[in-house]
């Protein structure tokens, strides 16, 4: 594996680690502009993770970062884009359903994506170019990066379907998924179940099996979905644009998404 894939996954797990030194104490909370939640911890795993990333010499979109105009990052063939804390609502509620979230993308694709799920010590990365993704678990805070390589099993989506499972999210059910929801029971004859999950968890369930289409028709930022897009990817997963119709792209002028769909 690229060096650089393998900082991405340090970066990751040591950031999930500055975000666990918070999470079991008490945290105050601040609100953005936007209304969004900010925490202690999502600054101090951002700060963590640019320690490493810095050392790749390759520019970054961080949602912790001072964002720079689109007339700088038109020109970069590559960038990394991070969240340094996706799920923070998830976060302050303490139901662990939280990640790290770091995606390689050259010319709007991306090539590598890896997110870490620090309360639950679950690792997921893809190589998009190696069509393969894998997941596991750091029992072990010591454990290797080339034990880590040498152990993670590779995960597939599901191929048997005896029920149509969609994937929702916990803080963000809009009117547009409820509906898009009852016009696939009335397509169907199979038993549809929702499962609910928050952050980018959401991509690693489609991806290893655990649900079959995520449909996204609330407000996400590139941040959110490029690590997750890089894994469903890998294992032959769309992400595609709502508006478009076409595999959704990165480092636009607008970082906020359109909708998107996740299926086979």
């Amino acid at each position: 594996m690229k060096q650089i894939y393998k900082t991405a996954i340090t970066a990751a797990i040591e950031g999930g680690k500055a975000i666990m030194q918070i999470y079991t104490k008490d945290f105050s909370v601040e609100y953005k502009e936007d209304k969004s939640p900010l925490t202690e911890a999502d600054s101090a795993a951002n700060a963590v993770i640019m320690q490493y990333l810095s050392q790749t010499d390759i520019p970054v979109i961080s949602e912790e970062n001072k964002l720079l105009p689109y007339s700088q990052r038109k020109n970069w063939e590559t960038c990394w884009i991070v969240d340094p804390l996706d799920g923070t609502k998830e976060f302050i509620k303490k139901n662990d359903e939280f990640t790290v979230n770091i995606a390689l993308v050259t010319n709007g694709v991306p090539q590598f994506g890896v997110i870490y799920v620090p309360a639950l010590n679950t690792l997921y990365y893809a190589d998009t170019a190696e069509n393969k993704a894998f997941k596991f678990v750091v029992a072990d805070e010591n454990t290797g990066i080339e034990n880590i390589l040498a152990s993670a099993t590779e995960i597939k989506p599901a191929e048997d379907k005896a029920k149509l499972r969609v994937v929702g999210s916990r803080s963000h059910m809009s009117e547009e998924t409820e509906a898009f929801i009852e016009s696939l029971k009335k397509g169907t004859d199979k038993e549809i179940d929702i499962v609910s999950k928050g952050s980018s968890l959401k991509f690693c369930l489609v991806a290893e099996g655990n649900a079959d289409v995520y449909p996204r028709f609330a407000p996400t930022m590139e941040w959110d979905t490029a690590a997750g897009h890089a894994i469903c990817k890998a294992v032959g997963l769309s992400v595609i644009n709502n508006d478009t119709k076409q595999e959704m792209v990165y480092n636009r002028e607008n970082l906020l998404n359109p909708y998107f769909l996740v299926s086979v």
